[in-house]
């Protein structure tokens, strides 16, 4: 069988979910402790790979808002250059699905998408403990990514647990707002010393996203479509927002609040999932090497 190492690859970047989100402290450096269960979705980014001889690392699609020495696809590309002194280029794209700025970490999957992609493409074949080494230098985002599990997480979002979590549908509205990330870790009235969970309190213990309450005073597009979808099932908010998310048994269920979304809003549907996406793309792509 011919391989498909100088073929563009099409791999997925998939959503993930914040079930709860606690600050359980700050530490000398500024970055705050953290409590999290990544939940991951089947709907996902599509990150674009191409090898190419010269070295040269190129975005060819992506967001025109974002200079491409800003997007974290090429800086995960340049990262992996740097840690292997690989001869290799690439030829990079994003076909941008998920919300920007949505908590659900579209920017830091598709890195991890292009980190994981990259390593096979380029023959790097390092080991994981490696790749997590590099994704953290990233985001603290990207390691839960590379794990490619939902998981229960610790210290500033990299020390991860896999889990097995009910395979729930899910709504995700997108309220068409942008909220800032470090204008919300700055706040006041955010609460930064919740008492530290142990994984078997969880799902019976509190679990509130911390940054909620914060943003519900501050965005009232967050605040109005939270009560919407409470009206169907329990709405909280994933990640520093601003998508927010509500769980059904059956697609039927989630499609059915879907389409009753008001047109003023985004929203999709999606099943959870506790392995990503990306892992079986990637075995099948070396399994065609």
């Amino acid at each position: 069988m011919a391989s498909t190492l100088d073929t563009t690859w099409h791999l997925p970047a998939p959503a993930k979910l914040n079930l709860f989100l606690h600050i359980t402290g700050v530490r000398d450096d500024g970055y705050h402790n953290l409590q999290t269960i990544f939940q991951l979705l089947d709907y996902s980014d599509e990150v674009t790979l191409k090898r190419r001889p010269d070295g040269v690392v190129n975005r060819v699609e992506g967001l025109a808002s974002v200079e491409p020495e800003d997007d974290l696809i090429v800086k995960a590309a340049r990262a992996l250059q740097a840690y292997t002194g690989t001869q290799y280029g690439a030829d990079l794209g994003v076909r941008k699905v998920l919300p920007i700025g949505g908590g659900i970490g579209g920017g830091s999957s598709d890195a991890a998408t292009t980190l994981l992609g990259l390593n096979q493409l380029w023959e790097c074949n390092l080991p994981e403990q490696e790749l997590l080494s590099i994704a953290r230098t990233l985001g603290a985002d990207v390691p839960v990514f590379v794990k490619g599990v939902s998981a229960w997480a610790e210290g500033i979002g990299e020390d991860l647990t896999p889990l097995a979590l009910p395979e729930k549908w899910y709504v995700v509205i997108h309220p068409n707002v942008f909220i800032s990330t470090t204008k919300l870790f700055s706040s006041k009235l955010l609460t930064r010393n919740r008492t530290v969970l142990r994984m078997r309190i969880f799902p019976t213990a509190d679990n509130e996203n911390v940054f909620e309450s914060v943003v519900r005073k501050e965005y009232p597009e967050v605040e109005d479509s939270l009560k919407w979808l409470s009206k169907f099932s329990t709405a909280r908010m994933t990640g520093t927002g601003s998508c927010i998310f509500a769980s059904f048994e059956s697609k039927q269920q989630a499609v059915a609040v879907m389409q009753q979304v008001p047109r003023k809003w985004v929203a999709f549907v999606a099943k959870a999932v506790n392995n990503s996406p990306l892992l079986e793309a990637l075995k099948l792509n070396a399994e065609r090497n």
